[in-house]
């Protein structure tokens, strides 16, 4: 069995006005490599919202990949590459920004029509250094599309949305092994989770308690980092709980960021900023 390093509790922050959930990074952990960020968000939108005042505006990115698991509600994307998509309820967009490109993130029309809550789970994924300025790419897979699988005991779901998982494989595909996977575990299933060992793995609790074999109870909201050593992870639920599993080999490369902006040294980040300045990541008007 993974044995647990530590918790991390999803304390909120200020992202730009709007309130989330950030269990990573923290003063002290700078990122579980290759995970750089995770964002936890649940909003009331009501009926009638004005769409473009909204969520999240155009802003860029540069070097690794935004990702979004939409838990409940709808999210709108538009990019600066001229792709628009629309991910509905146990949906998830996948975005490499590569070399750069610019995107917002809307609450869907129907959404803002009539009225709702929108939650979702942010995930910034690095890009490895030879990738960074690949040519940008965006995904939108829907619920229905992906994988499913039943809990080892009990009721629930287990959503894969890419890497491998019971001899298949998920439909995102990524730059470098990636697994991950959207749970969830009514009261007294259990599941047991089969990861790589030299990866470094992390789960982060929507709502609800686990029980992780080995090592006890934890609650919601908080992020559980396992030790790299085993590979086996088993899952009790004590309540009706949701969570992300996330498992990949670290990259073990210099880190540099700043803003949107994720990057080796401090030269490409500056040349990231200049070359948006310039243009270059393109332009995304929203009408």
């Amino acid at each position: 069995m993974k044995k647990v390093k530590q918790l991390l509790y999803g304390h909120m922050v200020d992202m730009g006005g709007i309130p989330v959930r950030q269990p990573i990074p923290t003063q002290k952990v700078e990122q579980v490599d290759p995970f750089i960020l995770l964002h936890h968000g649940r909003f009331e939108v009501k009926a009638g919202t004005d769409a473009r005042s909204a969520g999240v505006g155009p802003h860029p990115h540069r070097g690794f990949s935004p990702v979004t698991f939409v838990f409940e509600g709808g999210v709108k994307h538009r990019d600066s590459r001229g792709n628009v998509g629309v991910v509905k309820a146990g949906g998830v967009q996948w975005m490499n920004a590569g070399m750069g490109i610019i995107h917002s993130e809307r609450p869907s029309e129907e959404l803002v029509e009539k009225g709702g809550f929108q939650e979702i789970i942010q995930l910034w994924v690095n890009t490895p250094a030879a990738n960074k300025m690949d040519q940008p790419y965006y995904l939108a897979v829907q619920k229905e599309d992906m994988p499913h699988f039943d809990p080892d005991h009990g009721d629930g779901y287990l959503q894969l949305v890419s890497g491998e998982m019971n001899g298949v494989q998920g439909n995102v595909k990524t730059p470098f092994p990636l697994l991950s996977v959207m749970g969830q575990l009514e009261e007294d299933a259990y599941h047991t989770f089969l990861v790589p060992e030299n990866a470094n793995t992390i789960l982060y609790l929507l709502d609800g308690e686990l029980s992780v074999k080995g090592y006890g109870l934890v609650e919601k909201l908080n992020l559980i980092v396992f030790e790299k050593g085993g590979n086996e992870i088993r899952l009790t639920s004590k309540k009706d709980s949701r969570f992300l599993l996330l498992s990949a080999n670290p990259l073990n490369e210099p880190l540099a960021t700043h803003g949107p902006f994720v990057m080796n040294n401090q030269t490409q980040i500056l040349e990231a900023m200049r070359d948006y300045q310039m243009g270059k990541m393109g332009v995304l008007i929203e009408e």
